[in-house]
């Protein structure tokens, strides 16, 4: 038997049993005399002694090195009380060895694997296995099988049923870069590995499926940045005949058993909703965190009443009112985080002792129409509305976090009724906020003259100012699907090009359906307190899309180009 016990389960109960354990070897202390050894595995750490008595064992000790596997074989013995660590659940005590075996010795690792490590990012990565080699990187983990379980679970008592659909797939348009993947047996012909299950899911409710879920892996060729990577799970449900309501209480009950079995806390229910026009103008995003008790006001026509150029001349003006005196640096500094999300600078007005201070005083008769307390500051930014909103909303995150004004807790919302369309500068063109396939609200007499006014069936779940996911319900006449489509400027052609087999389903009989996507990498990393997806995700790449520990991408040999027809690409 290569062990008996883990490294996390023996306590003082099992003193004088005989065991054999085995693991890496964590820390080494050679008093001389006595040599200690931390051996260490997934469950825990326990020491193990090698005493005086027995010399050739105690030489033996003295040859190992950091990351060895070896089995030792030994009693449980209790610690004398001032030795006792509390430090670790097997710290009453420790196993006095009578035997080893090194199972496998280690080259000397690139860095000391310890809880805290403060070796590079790219070396952490190129040597993963042994990042992943430590508790605290474990506790991502365990959290994150708990919270797939408790899911499975709770689905499962739903009626749901767990699906595989398809990751090579037929590219489509779904706003972001596909993952294309050449076809052997269909030379010149190309896979898209599947950035959602979305129509997939949708033909299922057609097939009768009524109620299903997956932890799909999605596959998006876009920049990274800390909540996002080439490639995540999603848990993706869907389900026929529901209303928004539906969708909203199904994912409250799930939210909540996830929090209670992961990490034993259950939050208020039902969550608070918020349409997506109060939310930008209430706090400039439309995921905001309700943690954060600043808010934007509307500060126009006060602004407009004083002889102030830059006010006059834009189209609006809101502001953030702070309880908080700022110094000219400061203002310079947020100035900046302004400018950097899109607005042109950043003015304010400060009320020190009663006493005014504003670059643009002189402009008005009585400035304190702006409402500013003594001991505030009210921040503005003019210009038009949607700069604006969207610039003030990054700066309330960062006043948030800068002056520590974040309540504790799980804060979700509901963010609704987004527009259905948005006007892309970029392309000339309507797009879809969220994605094409969702049913509007009301009728559709105005689609096609005005796209922008049309609300839909959409809605995203926000926790703590991340946004957990987005659903809607779906458009199930394919009909109105042509002429959705016709809206983002796709002819009836290119619909059938692109989305014939989605339209040719709609045709038999489409049940009304909806449901919701939920970033599962997110839930976990927020859940577990961390700051990235990328210490959810086992084998995460790089900022550049790099995996450093397996060096990829790489070159394919010319010999597999030539099989896929693809001569000519090689370097």
């Amino acid at each position: 038997m290569l062990r008996d016990v883990s490294c996390g389960e023996l306590r003082a109960k099992d003193n004088g049993r005989n065991v054999t354990i085995a693991g890496w070897v964590r820390k080494i202390r050679d008093h001389g005399e006595i040599i200690f050894i931390d051996l260490w595995d997934r469950y825990g750490i326990t020491q193990i002694v090698f005493s005086p008595e027995d010399g050739a064992l105690k030489e033996r000790a003295k040859k190992l090195g950091l990351e060895w596997v070896i089995k030792v074989g030994g009693e449980v013995r209790k610690r004398p009380e001032e030795m006792v660590n509390p430090d670790i659940a097997t710290g009453e005590i420790e196993v006095k060895a009578t035997t080893l075996e090194v199972l496998n010795a280690a080259e000397v690792p690139p860095f000391v694997v310890q809880e805290n490590l403060t070796a590079e990012k790219e070396l952490r990565l190129k040597y993963r296995y042994l990042e992943l080699r430590r508790s605290l990187a474990l506790k991502g983990f365990i959290l994150r099988h708990k919270l797939m379980q408790s899911a499975r679970e709770f689905l499962n008592e739903n009626n749901f049923l767990e699906v595989e659909t398809p990751i090579l797939a037929k590219s489509t348009p779904e706003g972001a870069r596909d993952f294309l993947v050449s076809s052997r047996m269909n030379p010149g012909k190309f896979y898209s590995l599947a950035q959602s299950p979305q129509l997939y899911k949708q033909i299922l409710m057609i097939a009768g499926f009524d109620r299903y879920y997956q932890f799909a892996r999605c596959f998006r060729d876009e920049d990274m940045r800390g909540d996002r990577q080439l490639e995540h799970t999603q848990i993706d449900i869907e389900m026929a005949y529901p209303e928004c309501e539906d969708i909203y209480e199904l994912c409250e009950g799930l939210m909540s058993s996830m929090l209670e079995k992961g990490i034993g806390e259950k939050p208020s229910v039902p969550f608070p909703r918020m349409t997506y026009k109060e939310a930008m103008e209430r706090y400039g995003t439309d995921k905001p965190d309700l943690r954060n008790p600043l808010v934007l006001n509307d500060y126009t026509k006060i602004a407009k009443s004083g002889n102030f150029g830059i006010f006059n001349q834009c189209e609006v003006t809101r502001g953030i009112n702070i309880k908080r005196l700022f110094t000219r640096k400061e203002i310079g500094e947020l100035e900046e985080v302004v400018k950097k999300a899109g607005a042109k600078g950043l003015l304010y007005i400060m009320n020190d002792g009663g006493k005014f201070r504003a670059p643009f005083e002189k402009y008005f008769e009585n400035i304190s129409g702006f409402g500013v307390k003594e001991g505030e500051t009210l921040l503005l930014v003019s210009g038009k509305e949607k700069e604006v909103l969207v610039s003030l909303g990054v700066l309330r995150c960062e006043l948030g976090n800068r002056y520590n004004l974040l309540d504790e807790g799980w804060r979700f919302l509901w963010v609704t009724d987004f527009p259905l369309f948005e006007w892309d500068e970029e392309e000339n063109r309507w797009a879809p906020v969220h994605h094409i396939f969702t049913q509007a609200i009301g009728d559709l007499r105005n689609i096609e003259n005005d796209p922008g006014s049309v609300l839909g069936k959409l809605y995203d779940l926000v926790l703590n100012g991340v946004e957990l996911g987005s659903g809607s319900i779906r458009n199930h006449n394919p009909d109105v699907q042509r002429r959705l489509l016709n809206v983002i400027g796709m002819t009836d052609e290119e619909a059938d090009e692109k989305f014939g087999f989605l339209l040719t389903a709609l045709s038999y009989g489409a049940p009304p359906h909806g449901g919701i996507a939920l970033g599962f990498d997110r839930i976990c990393r927020l859940l577990a307190g961390l700051s990235s997806i990328t210490e959810v995700i086992t084998f995460p790449k790089t900022l550049t899309g790099a995996g450093l520990m397996e060096e990829s991408p790489s070159v394919v040999p010319k010999k597999d180009l030539k099989e896929l027809k693809l001569e000519g690409l090689e370097e």
